[in-house]
């Protein structure tokens, strides 16, 4: 496999799905300097080209469209990160490097364009396969954080309800208390003692 797949294929699996790290609070106006940007480099690019003839000319313009895919996908992963922001890169990286190995392999005959064609596409379906393995972990993670985060919400909920019960409970059992101290009277001095007991614990 020519060194340019294995490069940027190793550059689309290696990507690591950590949106904090492409954020990078882009505002619009830079957002759309960026895109400037980008578009005219494409076309330096696709110019620089022209100079070229034979399959060397397409495979430049694989190289430049597939550049430009790349900047693209990540500038868009830069303004608005997400878990599948950063999956988008990898599988336009992925893709970029496909065809710029396929068409490498134009200048090859027979058997051995045969089995480049064959790398090329073995190399695709493991970059496609590596980057939808790293969107699932990188979901699975934030699915953990939030059950974590909701079983923390639980527990305080359920500790606070807990301490609820068992200030009802004191309560109760001091309530109870008390009526018995009333036991020792009688009469009004009872009825006193056991309403002023009621008040004292909201009965």
């Amino acid at each position: 496999m020519n060194k340019f797949t294995i490069s940027a294929v190793a550059a689309a699996v290696c990507l690591v799905f950590s949106v904090n790290a492409m954020a990078l609070n882009m505002s619009k106006d830079e957002y759309k300097a960026a895109g400037k940007k980008i578009s005219a480099q494409y076309k330096a690019d696709k110019a620089n080209c022209d100079t070229l003839a034979g399959n060397a000319k397409d495979i430049c313009k694989d190289e430049a469209k597939g550049k430009n895919q790349v900047a693209e996908a990540e500038l868009e992963a830069q303004y608005k990160p997400s878990n599948k922001a950063t999956y988008e890169v990898s599988m336009v990286k992925a893709k970029a490097a496909y065809a710029v190995a396929k068409e490498k392999c134009d200048d090859k005959d027979g058997n051995d364009e045969d089995v480049c064609v064959k790398e090329a596409k073995a190399a695709l379906v493991r970059g496609k396969a590596d980057a939808k393995a790293q969107l699932k972990t990188a979901e699975a993670n934030a699915t953990a954080r939030e059950e974590t985060a909701d079983a923390r919400v639980k527990a305080n909920e359920n500790g606070s309800e807990a301490r609820r019960d068992a200030t009802v409970a004191k309560r109760d059992a001091d309530y109870k208390v008390q009526i018995e101290k009333c036991d020792k009277f009688a009469g009004d001095t009872k009825d006193q003692c056991v309403a002023r007991a009621k008040t004292q614990f909201g009965k």
